[in-house]
């Protein structure tokens, strides 16, 4: 029941998300065609609004990594040196 409700509500949160983009981009050529400068960032400032996220994730993707190898690691060199007791 919890699955469907939180498919539900992606759908609907992801129409409404969908319908900002043609206002934004309406907006922004809107304005060029008057003779503002608005618009002639806005794919840039997209581009910068996306990167801090995904730097983000990135680096945490890397620690976790990093640090499950060296776990890894630990755990197969606790377990060679009880062979090699034995």
């Amino acid at each position: 029941m919890k699955k469907m409700v939180l498919v539900l509500l992606f759908f609907i949160t992801a129409t409404l998300v969908q319908a900002q983009c043609p206002m934004c981009k309406l907006a922004a050529e809107s304005n060029l065609k008057e003779g503002g400068d608005k618009g002639l960032g806005l794919n840039t400032g997209i581009l910068y609004l996306l990167a801090m996220p995904m730097i983000f994730g990135g680096l945490v993707t890397i620690v976790v990594v990093r640090q499950h190898r060296q776990d890894r690691k630990a755990i197969a060199l606790e377990s060679s040196t009880k062979a090699s007791l034995n």
